[in-house]
């Protein structure tokens, strides 16, 4: 699963253009810290899915892989 959302996560921010420093900026974070999920070297935290779920209009399941 942890994959599956690290491949989705970057997919998303590329889609729409973003560096990572400016995904960062939006959703409150360190630039670093959109690498580590991007590498899957860290896991987000609830709140924070949830926010990365509603900017880009997708699913919490989508963004773990329950759904495509």
């Amino acid at each position: 699963m942890k994959v599956l959302f690290s491949e989705r996560f970057r997919e998303l921010r590329l889609e729409r253009n973003l560096s990572r420093v400016e995904l960062a900026k939006i959703l409150q974070v360190n630039a670093r810290t959109i690498s580590y999920w991007e590498l899957g070297q860290r896991e987000c935290n609830f709140s924070q899915l949830c926010e990365i779920s509603k900017f880009f209009n997708v699913s919490v399941d989508y963004l773990l892989g329950l759904e495509d």
